[in-house]
């Protein structure tokens, strides 16, 4: 019979725990699988002691301790083992999360959990969880698997509201002030990194009251463990678990327990009697149950986590390890034809081997679990690496599988809003707050607003930019075509008091008021009236030059003609005194002197003002925000109101003059009706400026048109209506005599 050289140990933490109980039974029957092939350690037979480590770090640590210094009995059943100082390799505690800076030959058959944590934090905020609660086990796995998660879950801009320790040690209240943060909190999504055993106390805690739906991200420690399917609030937890796997002819040996070989074990003995309520024939001790077996327990008929060999997970994970050790061993002290059990070994040579033949590529995975329902878990197994999901998400986002919730410190912010920081709380904790006037957003979440550029302005949500709507005195206008129509009016009363005057050209009214000058007075008035059509519609460069210039000739050759009348009649009144000759020098050649002498100064400011600086198109984007007008810019400020001072200083000459001349001795004294005519004049463009300078947009043009049509009209209406009614309806008045006032009333 081959020599025990070695003895493994395999620690186990729960006390009765019929899923713990399958690893320590996977233990033995790797042990001896091993034992009975001839490529591995052949010629040498492997022994093992199991050993309750009541679920505590600590006490695993301390026991692994002294099996690895000689100081805890070697188990031996067939007197053929050899004592051995010192056991090799201890598999377990099941939990065991022992530093790897304190214990180098310390190795896990699972993947890192730095790995698990990072795949964590990928998995929240893939489903956008960024308000999340942390529970973890007081105890190096969870505080080291925490401290891993929270640092990626930062990264991803994931925000934790409380961060909660507990390990089932500690004082009940420790465990209720768990519970009352999680029925508090807001946050509905809580990522759990803890032990099996410490989880199921605060599920059971928080099951003694009703919770909100809770979304759990649980750790590979406790989503894929059976008994937390029993609890409602688990339903839809999802976390990364161990791939499944099978291990041929486990079941036949779970199953292969007689209640003689059950005698032989007190852990065996325990689950025996447990399982069937019974007490076993020729038990030593005392026991629970009141009846005796009978013989008829079938084992097969059980269904309990020993028997449930369709989760093989974690006791795929031991089978592994116990193989890694194995092959560790054979390849320090054996060769190819035989092992040589006296070799020496350090510790640092069975973890080097166990690295390089335990397979590790296939231990480097994880499965995405999930507790679709009670009773049920199904686990996607999916690589775990930087990037989340890795593979086959669509089987992971099925909506029959997943309704994937809310859980969110602050809601996005809907385009047209920026994120405003709450004032000491986390990033995700934020106010929604309108972009201000002219500035849009138009993604969810935007940090800031941006503004519209200069001709662009931002729609009612305030997500994008539309074209300025454009404001100019267009001619489909209501107001431009009031205007229109008072300027055409106009113009055609001009053409018709031409009409009437040509036709009675040669009757004492019209001779006795200068017909030449009032021709030509009319011809102005005339031009004036068409001229305020060049303010309608969209501005054009020769539009904005035209505009000003044609309005500032034909209102200087009309005050011109004005003024040209007014001195005529004064020199006409002087002439009648003796010895005077005044009128020689006031002629027709000297009328048309002087209108054309006026006229000229204009026209020599209107040049200078196009040379130098001429009125353009302008788009004028500060009157109004949101919307754009279309003007003429004057160009040459001075040469504007060098127009407008000189038509002034024409039209207060002409008043002036025309005043002194209005108490004539003339039964129809013209100077009279240039004086009304004047006053209105002067009147509407004193009135002008200031309206000129406050009326916003297309209202500045209206103005300038309202203007020169009122002062049109009053010229018109004041110097030529009373001598068209004389001429149409009071011809008999239309004599010498009774214009000279020789005629006796």
């Amino acid at each position: 019979m081959p020599n025990v050289s070695y003895f493994l140990k395999l620690l186990y933490p729960y006390s009765m725990d019929f899923r713990q109980l399958r690893f320590a039974r996977a233990f033995a029957f790797t042990i001896l699988e091993i034992n009975n092939r001839t490529d591995v350690l052949p010629g040498i037979t492997l022994g093992y002691w199991i050993h309750d480590s009541c679920s505590d770090v600590q006490m695993a640590i301390k026991i692994a301790l002294q099996f690895e210094n000689g100081l805890d009995p070697v188990f031996n059943d067939t007197n053929s083992c050899l004592k051995s100082a010192t056991v090799p390799a201890t598999v377990g505690d099941s939990t065991s999360s022992a530093d790897k800076h304190q214990f180098p030959a310390f190795l896990r058959t699972v993947p890192s959990d730095h790995h698990q944590a990072a795949a964590l934090a990928k998995m929240v905020k893939y489903y956008g969880w960024t308000w999340i609660g942390a529970v973890r086990s007081d105890t190096d796995y969870g505080n080291y698997g925490m401290a891993a998660f929270l640092k990626a879950a930062q990264e991803e801009g994931i925000c934790v509201e409380y961060s909660e320790a507990y390990i089932r040690t500690q004082p009940r209240r420790k465990l209720e002030r768990v519970a009352n943060v999680i029925r508090r909190s807001t946050a509905r999504v809580i990522v759990a990194f803890v032990h099996a055993g410490d989880m199921k106390f605060i599920i059971e805690e928080l099951a003694q009251q009703p919770l909100p739906p809770i979304q759990w991200i649980a750790s590979e420690s406790w989503i894929i463990h059976p008994d937390f399917l029993r609890f409602n609030i688990c339903t839809g937890a999802l976390g990364f678990g161990f791939p499944r796997s099978v291990i041929p002819g486990l079941r036949e040996f779970l199953l292969d327990l007689s209640p003689k070989q059950v005698l032989e074990s007190p852990l065996l003995t325990e689950f025996w009697e447990s399982s069937f309520s019974c007490s076993l024939k020729g038990r030593t001790g005392s026991s629970e149950f009141l009846r005796e077996c009978n013989g008829s327990e079938d084992i097969r008929a059980l269904q309990n986590p020993y028997t449930d060999t369709s989760q093989l997970r974690i006791t795929n994970l031991v089978y592994k390890a116990t193989y890694a050790i194995a092959h560790a061993l054979h390849s320090v002290i054996c060769n190819e034809t035989q092992c040589d059990q006296t070799i020496k070994f350090a510790p640092w040579q069975v973890k080097l081997f166990s690295v390089l033949s335990a397979g590790w590529e296939d231990k480097l995975r994880y499965g995405i679990a999930h507790y679709v329902q009670i009773h049920q878990v199904v686990v996607f197994n999916l690589q775990a690496s930087k990037t989340f999901p890795c593979s086959h998400t669509s089987d992971l986002i099925h909506a029959d599988l997943l309704i994937v919730p809310k859980s969110v410190c602050s809601e996005s912010c809907p385009p047209g809003t920026r994120k405003a920081v709450q004032k000491g709380r986390p990033i995700c904790c934020f106010d929604c707050i309108p972009c201000a006037e002219g500035e849009i957003s138009n993604k969810t979440d935007s940090l800031d607003c941006i503004r519209c550029p200069a001709e662009f302005w931002p729609n009612m949500k305030q997500d994008g930019c539309l074209p300025k709507p454009v404001e100019f005195l267009s001619w489909d206008d209501t107001l431009a075509i009031i205007l229109t129509v008072f300027s055409i009016t106009g113009a055609f009363m001009a053409v018709c008091v031409i009409v009437v005057f040509y036709r009675h050209r040669a009757s004492p009214i019209v001779r006795a008021n200068n017909s030449e000058l009032s021709f030509l007075l009319l011809f102005s008035l005339t031009l004036c009236f068409l001229c305020s059509l060049t303010f309608i519609g969209q501005p054009s460069e020769w539009s904005c030059m035209l505009r000003h210039t044609a309005f500032g000739i034909t209102f200087v050759l009309c005050i011109s003609c004005v003024l040209g009348k007014t001195i005529v009649v004064l020199m006409a009144f002087k002439a009648t005194l003796p010895g005077s000759n005044v009128m020689k020098w006031f002629g027709p050649l000297q009328q048309r002197l002087i209108v054309f002498s006026f006229s000229l100064i204009q026209v020599l400011i209107c040049v200078l003002w196009l040379k130098i600086s001429p009125p353009f198109p302008f788009k004028n984007l500060k009157h109004y925000k949101e919307k754009i007008i279309l003007e003429c810019d004057l160009g040459s400020v001075i040469g504007f109101w060098a127009v407008l001072g000189y038509i002034g200083c024409l039209a207060f000459l002409c008043f002036i003059l025309a005043f002194l001349a209005r108490k004539l001795p003339d039964n129809f004294n013209e100077a009279k009706f240039i004086t009304f005519s004047m006053l209105i004049f002067c009147a509407v463009w004193i009135t002008f400026i200031p309206s000129y300078v406050s009326s916003p947009g297309k209202f500045t043009v209206a103005v300038e048109i309202f203007a020169i049509l009122a002062s049109s009209f009053g010229l018109i209406i004041c110097i030529f209506a009373p001598k068209c009614f004389i001429i149409v309806f009071r011809p008999e008045q239309n004599t010498k005599k009774h214009i000279t006032g020789k005629v006796l009333s």
